[in-house]
């Protein structure tokens, strides 16, 4: 089984700060991947981290296809239900199967 890798949580003024700061100095770099990696280290974050931002974004403005940051949390929170309606759902079927059996081996009385 592989280990999922920790990622550091960066708080959102980092992020939203980054993100304007790239589009701020965009032109002064020769592509997009040359601006992430020299500003991502006076951030104290990794260039890819600073594109995701930066992709991001521009899905939540509308200026790139995808979900927005608030579209994947609602699917986050439904997988969350969903799980939680499948383990209740499963416990409900143990527990009627069980009480149906209890039923079946108890005496019959007239």
């Amino acid at each position: 089984m592989t280990k999922k890798k920790h990622t550091p949580a960066y708080p959102t003024e980092l992020r939203e700060r980054g993100v304007r700061l790239f589009r701020e100095n965009r032109v002064n770099y020769s592509s997009d991947s040359a601006a992430h990696k020299a500003i991502a280290p006076k951030l104290g974050c990794s260039p890819d981290s600073l594109r995701i931002w930066c992709q991001q974004a521009e899905r939540d403005e509308g200026q790139r296809a995808g979900l927005t940051t608030e579209e994947r949390d609602r699917i986050k929170e439904l997988e969350r239900e969903n799980k939680e309606l499948r383990q209740a759902n499963e416990i409900l079927k143990k527990a009627s199967a069980y009480f149906a059996q209890a039923e079946l081996d108890r005496p019959f009385r007239k």
